[in-house]
């Protein structure tokens, strides 16, 4: 578990910085939205160009990563349901969909996949299926969400909404860098990698300051959907992998473990910044965030006594 203990430790030190920066005012008001800004428009971007530039797509259609496709629609799927039911806003859905769901397959899962499972490959398709179809089909929903309610949302505006956001540009250049083959000369891909190493620090400070002055979790208007994601995201999804890897595809041993641990990491810090970024369900997200990155060691601990 020293990969995790590791993993657990950067973060918590990056966020804690931020909360730091926050108490003492170092960047202002405004601090918080220009690291959010900086991170979706400019450095998340470049990184997950230099990611999937030179990423192996036929990752996309083996059977541990249909798994884990599969329990994420489950839990989203779940959650969808019981916020039709309540009638919660489309925002509260959508962003509380992508937080039962989406895991954090990057600076925590790398970690994990390395020291945990002995192969830090093993966490690449399920970062890739989130890059190219997790992200561009959620940010499409707040991007039409937040349309003006007097305009017509026609089909060619619905298929044109990826274009028009960067996040989603940078996953599709990515994508069609690699499927033709091309290797970007390392004189292009330098300033890309510069600025895409900003993204996570950026992210993670954003998501520390707004700590600063915030009440404990789980004790707002929001609890219901942050219990429910919460609940959905570290037991549900597990759950869910384990039952469809044994069952349905006859997964076991290495393989069996290696998708129920992916699917037992936590709500993904850029989930936040998406949240701010459209003004939507921010303090529901921000608590699943925290919520599922504490209760994740201890979920992790258990799946690796049944079945490590």
């Amino acid at each position: 578990m020293t990969g995790v203990v590791i993993g657990f430790g950067v973060i918590a030190s990056i966020v804690a910085l931020g909360y730091i920066l926050g108490r003492l005012d170092v960047l202002g008001d405004n601090g918080r939205h220009v690291l959010t800004n900086l991170a979706f428009y400019v450095a998340t971007p470049a990184l997950l160009f230099e990611i999937l530039s030179d990423a192996d797509l036929s990752m996309l259609v083996a059977a541990p990563l249909l798994v884990s496709a599969l329990s994420m629609a489950v839990a989203a799927a779940l959650f969808t349901a019981v916020a039709l039911l309540r009638r919660w806003d489309a925002g509260t859905t959508t962003m509380g969909a992508l937080c039962a769901t989406y895991v954090n397959s990057g600076n925590l899962g790398i970690p994990v996949s390395a020291y945990v499972l002995g192969d830090a490959s093993l966490v690449a398709p399920v970062l890739l299926f989130q890059l190219v179809a997790v992200s561009p089909i959620g940010l499409t929903i707040l991007d039409l969400r937040r349309r003006d309610p007097d305009s017509r949302t026609g089909p060619l505006r619905i298929l044109a909404a990826p274009l028009r956001n960067p996040v989603v540009i940078g996953c599709l250049a990515g994508v069609a860098v690699a499927a033709c083959g091309w290797t970007v000369p390392d004189a292009l891909m330098r300033p890309f990698e510069l600025v895409g190493s900003m993204s996570v620090p950026a992210v993670l400070l954003a998501f520390g300051i707004s700590l600063h002055g915030s009440p404990l979790p789980g004790r707002g208007p929001h609890r219901g959907p942050v219990a429910l994601a919460v609940l959905l995201k570290c037991l549900v999804q597990p759950a869910a992998a384990w039952m469809l890897g044994s069952l349905c595809f006859g997964l076991e041993g290495t393989e069996l473990f290696a998708v129920v641990v992916i699917a037992a990491l936590p709500t993904a810090q850029n989930m936040y910044t998406y949240a701010v970024l459209y003004r939507t369900a921010q303090e529901m997200t921000r608590e699943t965030v925290l919520l599922t990155t504490f209760l994740t060691l201890p979920v992790l601990v258990g799946i690796a006594f049944l079945l490590g």
